[in-house]
């Protein structure tokens, strides 16, 4: 993709119109017109300005994939499973809920070091799963090796990769905190128009608590991105069957010093 697709679908996925991007630049709206439709290229000193503006990095607008927005490579860098090889609670949501009776299309969206999506692989998911750390992904591959399951791995950036495909689940777990703001509702209902009928979304996010201090992980220099509010992801949900909707608080020592995390919990279904 040229960098005028990328700035038009950028820009559309914002809800800016080229007027409003060319007044944000200071440039005619003629002037974005052009770059869109591949007649001219923004001048370079203009792309740090762009990509700010866009919520997006400058090697995106360019075509390259985006450099992970955490320090997972470093976290994954170990021989043991940062998080461990037991799967999420949702892997058995997901069961009791679309038991694998035929292999149903899922996909894992920051899948880490790949344990989930290894987990539901074992259990006859047909699994596509991404993530941005190349370590994690790695690592993710070898666990598929080692029990001898097929899984579509791949690097991409929840903040800029969007589904072209659909799926009869679409599972993320601790991930949905780096979407900014801003592109939330254009990343939900991506993942809403690609779910099959009768598909699930199973989806977590942390939720910020006044009482409840940063994660020391995140006082380290994590890039959080913007905090979601209790119920903000169940209102982009409103118009599905809910199967789970909760929040809860509990302990983590992820970091190597226990702390809590508050997250809300969603199961919907497209009916």
């Amino acid at each position: 993709m040229n960098i005028g697709n990328v700035i038009s679908e950028k820009r559309k996925a914002l809800g800016l119109t080229q007027q409003a991007l060319a007044e944000k630049l200071h440039v005619s709206f003629q002037a974005i017109s052009k770059w869109e439709n591949g007649t001219s290229c923004p001048d370079i000193e203009l792309l740090p300005q762009i990509a700010a503006i866009l919520k997006t990095t400058i090697d995106s607008l360019l075509g390259y994939p985006s450099q992970s927005v955490t320090d997972y490579d470093k976290r994954y860098g170990n021989e043991e499973y940062y998080w461990g090889l037991k799967p999420n609670n949702l892997c058995y949501e997901i069961m009791r809920i679309k038991p694998p009776v035929k292999p149903y299309k899922v996909i894992d969206i920051g899948c880490g070091e790949g344990k989930d999506a290894v987990f539901l692989a074992r259990n006859g998911y047909d699994v596509t799963a991404f993530d941005a750390s190349e370590q994690g992904l790695s690592k993710a591959r070898e666990l598929a090796d080692t029990y001898g399951v097929k899984v579509d791995f791949f690097k991409a950036d929840v903040r800029d990769f969007r589904l072209e495909a659909d799926y009869d689940i679409i599972f993320s777990s601790g991930v949905f905190h780096y979407i900014p703001l801003e592109l939330r509702e254009n990343v939900v209902n991506n993942l809403k128009a690609h779910t099959t009928t009768n598909g699930i979304n199973v989806v977590n996010v942390f939720v910020e608590k006044p009482f409840i201090p940063l994660p020391p992980d995140t006082e380290k220099g994590e890039f959080v991105v913007d905090s979601w509010k209790s119920g903000e992801l169940f209102m982009y949900y409103h118009d599905w069957l809910f199967h789970k909707n909760e929040e809860w608080i509990f302990d983590c020592d992820s970091s190597g010093t226990p702390h809590k995390h508050c997250m809300d919990v969603l199961i919907a279904e497209k009916v």
